[in-house]
Order: C-alpha cells, then sequence, then structure tokens
C-alpha cells in the first residue's frame, strides 16, 4: 500500500481527523467532535487534494484539509496556496450565483461582481502531515520560495505571504496533545529508526497488541525491516493487530544474528592470529592454505607487523 493512500484512510476517521484540528490547531483544546466534521469534495479544478472536511464552529464552519508528504516538497506553500484559492473562488462562485439570481436591492456593483457587501467567505486551513527521515528544509511560506534580492524593504514587505502548517511527524516533541491513536501511530513513526526504542515503546504500551487494521498499515509502512512487512499475520484479539509481538520476535532475531555474527567475527579473528604466528616460519602461500585465508590478506599481514 502506498504511504498517501494508507494515510488517506487513516484520516477517514473522523475522529482522529477531529483530534489533529484539535491537536495541532487549537492547541489541544476539544472544540471539534468527529459528528462536526463532513466530507467535502476534494477535486476542484481539476486539482485533487489527499482530504477536506467541512467542520462545524457553532453557527459558523470552516474548511480544514490534511495533506501528507513523505518527501520535501520545495513548492509546498504555493500548491497549496492553490487549494485554498480554489475553495475560496467555489465559495464565491456559488455566492455569486446566488446574489445575481436575487437582485432586488443590490447596488450595481453587487450585482456586477456577485458579492454584496455583508457577503462572507468561509476560512480554508490545511495542515500538512510531514513524515520523511530528513528534517523538512523546505519552504514555510510563500515568501521563502520569493527572492527579493534587491527589493527594497519598503516594497517587500508588501508582498503578501501564505505560511504553511507543518506536523513533522518525526521532530514532534510531544505528543499528549492527541486523544486517539493518532498519538500511538506518530509515537510508533518517531521511533520508527531506533529499534531498542521502539521495542521499549511497544512494550509499554498495550494499544500495540491490539491496533485498528488501518492503523496497522501505516505503522507497517514506516518500519525499517523487511521482516516486518508481512507482519498483517500478527493478529491478536477480535481481529486486531499485534504489531508488539511482531517487533519482539524482530529484536529476537536481530539478538540472533548479533551473536551469530559475533561469532564469525571472532573466528576470522583468531585465523588472522594463527597466521600472525606463522608470518616468517611457513611461505606466505602455505599459511594462506592451511588457515584458509586469501593470499592477499596474509600479505597485507606483513605490513602490520
Amino acid at each position: 500500500m502506498k504511504k498517501d493512500v494508507g494515510w488517506k484512510s487513516f484520516f477517514e476517521d473522523n475522529h482522529r481527523y477531529a483530534d489533529v484540528i484539535n491537536g495541532v490547531g487549537c492547541n489541544g483544546k476539544q472544540f471539534v467532535k468527529d459528528t462536526d466534521l463532513q466530507e467535502v469534495e476534494t477535486v476542484v479544478k481539476g486539482k485533487a487534494r489527499d482530504l477536506l472536511r467541512r467542520t462545524a464552529f457553532g453557527v459558523n464552519f470552516a474548511l480544514i484539509g490534511i495533506e501528507s508528504q513523505e518527501t520535501i516538497d520545495y513548492s509546498f506553500p504555493l500548491r497549496n496556496l492553490h487549494y485554498e484559492v480554489n475553495q475560496y473562488e467555489k465559495q464565491a462562485s456559488k455566492i455569486k450565483k446566488e446574489v445575481q439570481n436575487n437582485p432586488s436591492g443590490l447596488t450595481s456593483g453587487e450585482y456586477l461582481y456577485g458579492f454584496k457587501k455583508d457577503s462572507k467567505l468561509y476560512p480554508v486551513i490545511t495542515f500538512m502531515i510531514y513524515s520523511g527521515k530528513e528534517p523538512w528544509e523546505g519552504p514555510m511560506s510563500l515568501h521563502d520560495m520569493i527572492d527579493f534580492t534587491d527589493i527594497p524593504e519598503e516594497l517587500s514587505c508588501k508582498v503578501a505571504d501564505f505560511p504553511i502548517n507543518l506536523i513533522d511527524i518525526r521532530r514532534l516533541e510531544d505528543t499528549s496533545m492527541f486523544q486517539t491513536d493518532v498519538k500511538y501511530v506518530f509515537d510508533f513513526i518517531r521511533y520508527s529508526e531506533n529499534k531498542e526504542k521502539l521495542y521499549e515503546l511497544v512494550s509499554m504500551e498495550p494499544y500495540y497488541q491490539e491496533m485498528d487494521e488501518d492503523a496497522f498499515d501505516i505503522v507497517r509502512m514506516y518500519t525499517n525491516s523487511k521482516e516486518l512487512v508481512g507482519i498483517k499475520e500478527y493478529e491478536g484479539k477480535d481481529g486486531k493487530k499485534d504489531v508488539c509481538k511482531a517487533i519482539k520476535d524482530l529484536m529476537e532475531d536481530s539478538r540472533q544474528e548479533g551473536r551469530e555474527v559475533g561469532r564469525q567475527e571472532g573466528i576470522e579473528q583468531n585465523k588472522l592470529e594463527n597466521a600472525r604466528n606463522l608470518l616468517g616460519l611457513l611461505s606466505d602461500e602455505m599459511i594462506a592454505e592451511k588457515i584458509g585465508l586469501s593470499l592477499e590478506c596474509v600479505k597485507s599481514l606483513h605490513e602490520q607487523v
């Protein structure tokens, strides 16, 4: 499964979607419930984005999108600007139709442009979830993409900026703001490069013994080992997935491999030591044959004496 498809599937769950909005967008305050979210068409003017929800806030609402990135997109602020402007234009187009279909009492400007004095657009917000191994070094705003060389500050400060809302998973210092399994999926990815820390994480948290399959699919794609590609065989209770057992088995395999590597290294060291002791007593050819080393290796030992 491709990672972008995996993330889309994962965030189809509105509990998780609301958790990202509350955890990152609202500093952990619980403003949004899963029942406040409605799915919105993600294709506008031929451009498709990953996920978009209409989110209720009292009598108002906002359009909140989630985009996933595995690699750094150095044009992301501009791409994101397209996404959000398209949504604003879509809203404005709907308002224009309503205004011009009811021309009574309109000023000439209101009717001509299809936007009344009291017409309002709803806010559009995008969170970009970045899960790449390298720290995000891409632009954080439209200004970061613009060459202001020799442009007077008095003029450049008037250039409209457009920042992005970045969630750099592997560099998150704290995930306690999340209240769903978003926390555990993010934690797994944070430690996926360190087998010892990953083992400690899954051993201490019972959740990893009973993961939902869509969450399991995400963490499976962020493991560093070929052995874990097929860990769907690890069934927990009620069809849940037990990543904890998978990681424990992997760690034991790694320890066995380490012991075997250590044993082989010890054998090679003994061969080299025996060969050194025979230098000058036997010909290099005979030493190589008796000890089981290459002739080039034996000859190189002369330089180390």
